[in-house]
């Protein structure tokens, strides 16, 4: 199958993946877009893996103010240099994580940030549910673990559904950023202030 230069240069401009790589994922895809943004992606995620040992010296602080000026939140989030951050894909992301601080209040950064007396806490509260709704004993470390993982999405910013996509966590959104700007990018904290 020949797959189109136009082709090529519409899903380059959406991906922003290299000629080369959005070529191969058409060809890979049989010319399915949404198959070939798939394998992008998942390429992505290999590339993102890679850059983590970087050294990252730049970065932003974002702002986001909710519209009745009652509540607020400022993130950090860096990167390598100061060419990616002061793009305005890179200062647009700082800014709806921002607005993810707001709207969803996380209490942590991500679930190796939550102290382990909570952590414990909420251990003992799942095993006296597991205890009152009389599930086998043998399967209550597989239970919890699965209400662990619900529990960080409540209350881990990284782990959270993102608000404007909820088919991808706040994790997954910065993953793409950094095959997309081809920097490694760190959330690196967060506060938020309300009224």
């Amino acid at each position: 199958m020949t797959i189109s230069k136009d082709l090529v240069k519409k899903l380059r401009d959406k991906t922003g993946g290299g000629i080369v790589d959005v070529k191969k994922a058409l060809e890979e895809s049989k010319g399915d877009e949404e198959k070939a943004i798939e394998i992008l992606r998942k390429k992505g995620e290999k590339i993102a893996v890679k850059k983590q040992d970087r050294q990252m010296r730049e970065g932003i602080i974002a702002f986001y103010s909710h519209s009745n000026n009652k509540m607020a939140a400022l993130v950090e989030i860096t990167c390598e240099t100061d060419f990616v951050a002061k793009t305005q894909e890179f200062q647009e992301m700082g800014r709806e994580i921002a607005m993810q601080v707001v709207a969803m209040d996380p209490e942590y950064l991500s679930p190796e940030d939550v102290p382990k007396n909570v952590l414990e806490k909420e251990k003992d509260i799942m095993q006296e549910h597991l205890k009152k709704e009389g599930k086998p004993k043998k399967m209550w470390d597989k239970i919890i673990e699965g209400k662990l993982n619900k529990y960080y999405a409540e209350v881990c910013l990284l782990k959270q559904l993102f608000i404007k996509d909820d088919k991808k966590t706040i994790e997954k959104l910065v993953t793409e950023k950094i095959a997309k700007l081809g920097e490694n990018i760190k959330v690196v904290r967060f506060v938020k202030y309300s009224l």
